[in-house]
């Protein structure tokens, strides 16, 4: 079912490259569609996003916006432990990224300079969250809980609705409790070019974030620019690291945890021992018989996953910082050990009991992680992701005197004479 392969400096190469290209040909067959459903928006606002809501969802809500009444009887008549669970999942999300806010800043200088940067909060971010048969009100914890923290002005949720026209009510409860301002009932591209442009009904907004489809991350990408986007999302990874202390049991598990999530997810296992290599591929074959998504937790695995028997543990680093996985578990004897030389990954997990879903629910770091091996310079959504900057600059007449021959000397090397007279208009 799942392939492996022994690691012997060209056949992992080989194997590691094919999986590279799993999302881009994809990307490509949908760009025209998406293109024309984005100008269609731009053009006709609430009509365009109308008609495609009733063409790909099949059934349009009379208002897109879903009344502050609804979203409060969501949270009234939830099941009392789910909404603990979130309310603990938010405390410890809150937790981790109040951490991560930075401040303000003045550099007052003995010469009368005055220099300084000022932090805040982007006036108004959309939230995108996949509301059909994949809902997942963790993304709404992850996605509103540090745009709050960074002091975002106003937070619109776009969410599609189930086939008979209403919203997920687990959707609208994480909203109620995250403290979304307000939400629309449409999905796909043409919610996305919605919040980038703004129509009639829906506000226009600053930066767009959260999970979709291929239509959804495709539409971000061809709007980033009109809006500022979390980042370019791929099917989902976990790569994992296991040496002979790891057990065949929770390693099967935690890759299908990965790969139950699209036939296009990549779960690969590296280890130095061919035990645990074999004893995980039985492992997967006991365990998928038990799963409600065991056909695309096959096809996943079939297609993109695999186990790379390595030849050393340097050998595995080597490996997780060229793949720069999504999610990368390290099942190692002593994890700690390694943790400076894992320097490509969005979110790493260290030891046995630390499973990624953990990290997709619960811990408290971000769950919107880089993929496709953006991880070499991508990084997880955080409270940064939700700020602007701008710096100051105050001189003297006194301090600008200093400086003036070095910036005239400068801006002419540039041959830019306008810039240098500038600064010569002062003292003339």
């Amino acid at each position: 079912m799942i392939q492996v392969v022994k690691a012997d400096g060209t056949a992992e190469k080989e194997l590691l490259a094919s999986l590279r290209s799993r999302s881009g040909e994809v990307d490509k067959r949908v760009a025209g569609q998406v293109a024309t459903i984005i100008e269609d928006v731009k053009q006709k606002g609430d009509a365009a996003v109308r008609d495609y809501t009733l063409r790909f969802d099949g059934h349009c809500p009379d208002l897109f916006e879903v009344d502050r009444e609804v979203i409060n009887d969501a949270l009234s008549q939830a099941d009392e432990e789910f909404v603990s669970s979130l309310l603990n999942a938010m405390e410890n999300i809150a937790a981790f990224h109040q951490k991560q806010k930075q401040q303000s800043f003045i550099d007052a200088q003995p010469n009368g300079v005055i220099l300084g940067q000022r932090i805040r909060g982007l006036a108004r971010v959309g939230l995108y969250v996949p509301g059909g048969t994949a809902a997942y009100p963790s993304s709404v914890l992850m996605n509103c809980v540090p745009a709050k923290i960074a002091g975002v002005g106003e937070i619109i949720m776009v969410t599609p609705p189930r086939k008979d026209g209403t919203p997920n009510p687990d959707i609208l409860v994480a909203a109620a409790i995250a403290g979304v301002d307000r939400v629309f009932l449409m999905g796909g591209a043409q919610a996305v070019a919605a919040l980038a442009f703004g129509t009639e009904s829906v506000p226009k907004v600053d930066k767009i974030v959260g999970p979709g489809n291929i239509y959804v991350a495709t539409a971000k990408k061809l709007l980033y620019g009109v809006v500022d986007i979390d980042m370019i999302a791929g099917p989902s990874e976990i790569l994992v690291m296991a040496d002979e202390t790891a057990n065949p049991v929770y390693l099967a598990a935690d890759m299908m945890s990965q790969a139950e999530h699209d036939v296009l997810a990549s779960s690969i296992l590296l280890t130095t021992s061919g035990r645990i290599a074999n004893d995980t591929v039985a492992e997967i074959e006991r365990q998928i018989k038990e799963l409600s998504r065991a056909e695309i937790v096959r096809k996943s695995l079939e297609t993109y996953g695999a186990v790379i028997v390595c030849r050393s543990i340097d050998e595995m680093v080597a490996l997780a910082n060229e793949l720069a996985p999504e999610h990368l578990e390290v099942m190692l004897e002593n994890p700690f050990e390694y943790i400076g030389k894992l320097d490509n990954a969005g979110s790493v997990f260290l030891g046995q009991y630390a499973p990624e879903p953990l990290g997709d629910y619960f811990a408290g770091p971000n769950h919107v992680l880089p993929t496709s091996g953006t991880a070499r310079f991508f990084s997880p959504l955080g409270v940064d992701s939700f700020i602007k900057k701008s710096s100051y600059i105050y001189y003297t007449a006194d301090a600008l005197c200093q400086a003036k021959d070095d910036i005239v000397r400068i801006a002419e090397r540039e041959q830019l004479t306008a810039h240098a007279n500038s600064i010569k208009v002062r003292f003339s």
